[in-house]
């Protein structure tokens, strides 16, 4: 009977296709991973060997993922991450639990999240992580659950309706646009659009398209994108929650009266997880008052189960924790 290659693999070739799938570099990956970069590729190499399939498009500068390296990614992710877990378990109930978000966490709710964890759950320390990147860090592994805003395109992950916010359009503070009191859509239309491509919510497909603005400026982080809208290079449009954790002197937050609020969801992974999700789940909704079951990003329930808001007058639609 012929061996099966695959029977040869060891955590340590998952580990290297992931921090090169991260660092889309070898030298990166090397130094990440402590080895020498001929390592980084031999065992690369094995990997794709043992799979018979190819995973790395080495053809460009930069290392880019073959589509069926992109699958294996969120595959391999899931796999070293419950071998973490499996190993933390046995060696110490106090592994930090990780709650990755892109920007702006759980907007008001944060401060109240993380203070209840802590009183609640002392044993178990609950790390907040700002990763850039469309699942914060969640589909490869960096986070045990994460705080994503908008639609969540992908199977693996099961999400949890906690809130929605309202959209607010973010403004030069001394720009002609400032000083009102609310605004729609149309108001932006002539303006350069600042489009966080990375971990953001907003595209041009929130305007009609009739009345859709015809020019943007990249940026892929909230960094990159605040200091862009200070300049008086571009406006952007975000949620209530970025009022309050992203706060800027340069910037001015004014109402979008005619946008769709922005839903909030606690997400995980499908399968074996870290032992506390459950309990942050539980806390979260909690905290929020959410309600609404998603799978994948399909709501089972409706969304119209969301309870009235609570309101700040200073800030149209927010909602915020009661004290």
């Amino acid at each position: 009977m012929t061996p099966d290659p695959s029977h040869s693999l060891e955590l340590r070739h998952l580990r290297c296709f992931l921090a090169v799938a991260d660092e889309s570099n070898v030298t990166r990956a090397a130094a990440r991973l402590g080895i020498t970069q001929p390592a980084v590729s031999r065992t690369l190499a094995a990997l794709e060997a043992a799979l018979d399939v190819r995973l790395v498009d080495r053809s460009t500068h930069h290392l880019e993922l073959t589509p069926e390296g992109r699958a294996f990614r969120e595959k391999a992710a899931v796999a070293v991450a419950a071998f973490e877990d499996a190993v933390a378990t046995t060696r110490t109930p106090r592994r930090p639990l990780r709650l990755g978000h892109a920007w702006s966490a759980a907007g008001a709710y944060t401060t109240p999240l993380l203070r209840r964890w802590r009183q609640e759950h002392p044993d178990v320390p609950l790390e907040l992580l700002r990763i850039d990147d469309r699942t914060a860090g969640l589909t490869r592994g960096a986070v045990d659950v994460a705080l994503l805003r908008g639609p969540v395109d992908a199977p693996d992950l099961v999400t949890r309706l906690l809130h929605r916010e309202a959209r607010v359009a973010a403004l030069p503070s001394d720009g002609p646009l400032a000083g009102r009191p609310e605004l729609v859509l149309a108001d932006l239309c002539d303006q350069v659009i600042a489009l966080n491509t990375v971990s953001g919510t907003t595209t041009l497909d929130l305007w009609p398209v009739a009345a859709r603005p015809t020019r943007t400026l990249t940026v892929a982080n909230t960094d990159d994108w605040l200091a862009a809208i200070a300049a008086d290079r571009a406006v952007g449009v975000t949620s209530t929650a970025t009022v309050a954790l992203h706060p800027h002197p340069g910037v001015v937050y004014v109402p979008l009266v005619d946008t769709p609020d922005l839903p909030v969801v606690l997400a995980h992974r499908r399968g074996p997880g870290h032992p506390s999700v459950p309990d942050l789940i539980a806390l979260a909704l909690e905290v929020t008052g959410g309600l609404t079951w998603f799978v994948g990003c399909g709501p089972v329930g409706p969304l119209a189960q969301f309870p009235a808001p609570l309101t700040d007058p200073r800030l149209p639609h927010e909602r915020l924790v009661p004290t």
